[in-house]
C-alpha cells in the first residue's frame, strides 16, 4: 500500500518560496518571523492550505472566506484579501513546478510569553512549495483520541495543530495515510486534514459540521456539485459502507481502501464518478 505524504520541497530538489509581511524570499532559510510571535508562542493564529495546479492556486476566494471566519473566531483582525492575493501571485510567479501547495498563515504577531492578547500588529506569511500528486487510494486508522465537537476551536483552522500532528503520526505508525477521529458522542467526525464520506448503495453521506468537522473547501464544493446527505455516522455504520472516501484541498477525492485493516468490498465506482465530477468542475474554474 502506497502511503500518502506531502512531498517536501527538498524531496523535489526545491525549497519553498516565502513572503513575510511584504518581503519575498526565494529561499525559505532567509525568511524570519519574530521569536515572540504569538503564532509560535501560543498558537494564536489561523491558516489555509491551497492546492496549486498548472493554472494557479485553486479556490482562493473560498479559502480566504474561511480564513476570515477563523480569524474572527480567534479574535484576530480581518486579514487584507488584496495583500494576500498579491502575496500568492508573488510566491507562484517564478515557480518551476506544476503541482504544489500554497500556505497562508495569519498570526497575532508579537505578543507576551503567555495567553494574553497579542500586541496588535498581525503577521502574514505566504509560502509555496512543490508537492507530489497524492495516490488515488489510501488506508485509514481510527484515532484513540476524540474530537471535542463543543470546543472553542471547533470549526476553526487554527495553527494550534498539535492534535493533528499527533494523529497523522499515529497513521504512519499503523502504515496508513490518514487517521479518522470520532467525536465525544462516538460519531465519525473527520481526519487530521480531511473530511470523510461514506457510500451506501447510491447514497453518499458525510458527517454534518455539528459533528465537529471542519468545513472543508472540497467538501463544500462536492455538496454543491453532487447529491450528498449530511447526517451522523457511527464507526460501525462507516465500516459497513460499500465505499468510503476522503476529501481535502490537497487530496481532492481519495478512495479509502482499508479502515482499521478492514477492506471494503465495493469497487469504488461511486467514488471514481465523484472524483471525475470534481476534476472536471474544478479544472474548468480555478476559483469556483
Amino acid at each position: 500500500m502506497q502511503l500518502d505524504r506531502d512531498a517536501s520541497a527538498t524531496d523535489l530538489g526545491l525549497r519553498p518560496t516565502v513572503w513575510v509581511d511584504g518581503h519575498l524570499y526565494a529561499d525559505a532559510r532567509d525568511a524570519r518571523v519574530g521569536a515572540t510571535d504569538h503564532g509560535l508562542v501560543v498558537g494564536d493564529g489561523v491558516f489555509e492550505a491551497l492546492k496549486v495546479t498548472p493554472a494557479g492556486a485553486f479556490a482562493l476566494r473560498r479559502h480566504l472566506d474561511r480564513l476570515e471566519r477563523s480569524a474572527r473566531a480567534m479574535g484576530l483582525p480581518r486579514p487584507d484579501r488584496g495583500v494576500i492575493a498579491t502575496a500568492v501571485d508573488a510566491v507562484l510567479a517564478d515557480r518551476s513546478w506544476a503541482h504544489g501547495k500554497v500556505r497562508i498563515t495569519w498570526t497575532g504577531g508579537d505578543g507576551p510569553l503567555g495567553s494574553q492578547a497579542a500586541y496588535g500588529v498581525p503577521t502574514l506569511v505566504v509560502a509555496a512549495t512543490a508537492a507530489e500528486v497524492p495516490p488515488a487510494g489510501t488506508d485509514v486508522v481510527t484515532a484513540p483520541w476524540r474530537r471535542n465537537e463543543h470546543g472553542a476551536l471547533t470549526g476553526v483552522k487554527s495553527t494550534s495543530y498539535g492534535e493533528n500532528v499527533r494523529g497523522l503520526a499515529f497513521a504512519r505508525e499503523h502504515d496508513c495515510g490518514e487517521t479518522v477521529f470520532l467525536n465525544t458522542a462516538g460519531k465519525v467526525c473527520e481526519g487530521t486534514g480531511t473530511n470523510v464520506f461514506c457510500v451506501f448503495g447510491r447514497e453518499v453521506v458525510t458527517p454534518p459540521l455539528a459533528s465537529g468537522a471542519l468545513a472543508g473547501i472540497t467538501r463544500e464544493l462536492l455538496l454543491e456539485w453532487a447529491d450528498v446527505t449530511e447526517r451522523d455516522l457511527t464507526l460501525e455504520e462507516a465500516l459497513g459502507a460499500d465505499e468510503v472516501f476522503l476529501t481535502s484541498s490537497l487530496r481532492d477525492v481519495q478512495l479509502v481502501e482499508r479502515w482499521d485493516g478492514y477492506a471494503f468490498t465495493g469497487l469504488g465506482m461511486v467514488t471514481a464518478q465523484l472524483a471525475g465530477v470534481f476534476a472536471e468542475r474544478s479544472g474548468a474554474d480555478l476559483d469556483p
